[in-house]
């Protein structure tokens, strides 16, 4: 009995904290969760999360035992996510601008065509378009600032995409009016992406 005792308080003692396993999940997703589905990801109940968030908030913005990051956890459309801080943004946009430009792959040249012809977009929609998950591409999208957030939907907090003047500039083009007509383009050439249809 004592074993199994010992081996309990060990168990307890290595528990990974809340904090931390929110971070883990705030750390690879694209658009805001609300604290429902946060509680729900880390198997905690909400008002733990409710508690912690604040925590995390608190933290990153100094008012912990450490330094302010240079990120924030900021609530956007009902929902929590992390973002670089606005004082940062020039710096970020200067350190993506001088990259050394890489081709893009297929999948991101397919998904910034999808992006291009149906924004306002969010990347729930594209993956349901394109048929594959678009998280990864869209990360690498937004880092080379071919495209941008637009804006948080009110009801869903999902982030819906636009494309950038960078991508203009790209593609020599003055405007998306200029883009190609997307049906010609596709197997049939009698299907496009009809509004307020995802195909």
């Amino acid at each position: 009995m004592t074993d199994d005792t010992s081996t309990g308080s060990a168990t307890a003692v290595l528990e990974t904290p809340l904090t931390e396993k929110l971070e883990a999940i705030l750390l690879i997703i694209d658009e805001p969760l609300g604290l429902v589905a946060l509680a729900a990801a880390v198997g905690a109940p909400v008002p733990a999360v409710r508690q912690a968030i604040e925590t995390l908030v608190d933290d990153y913005d100094g008012n912990g035992p450490g330094p302010r990051r240079g990120f924030e956890l900021r609530e956007v459309g009902g929902g929590w996510r992390l973002y670089v801080r606005e004082d940062h943004d020039d710096l970020v946009a200067e350190f993506v601008g001088g990259q050394a430009p890489a081709r893009l792959s297929q999948a991101a040249l397919e998904t910034l065509a999808v992006i291009a012809y149906k924004q306002p977009v969010t990347r729930s929609q594209v993956a349901s378009i394109r048929a594959v998950n678009v998280d990864s591409v869209v990360r690498t999208l937004l880092a080379r600032g071919l495209i941008t957030e637009l804006f948080a939907d009110s009801e869903t907090g999902a982030i819906n995409y636009g494309t950038t003047d960078a991508l203009l500039q790209n593609l020599g083009i003055n405007s998306l009016d200029e883009l190609p007509p997307i049906s010609p383009l596709l197997d049939d050439g009698a299907e496009g992406f009809d509004e307020g249809t995802i195909r």
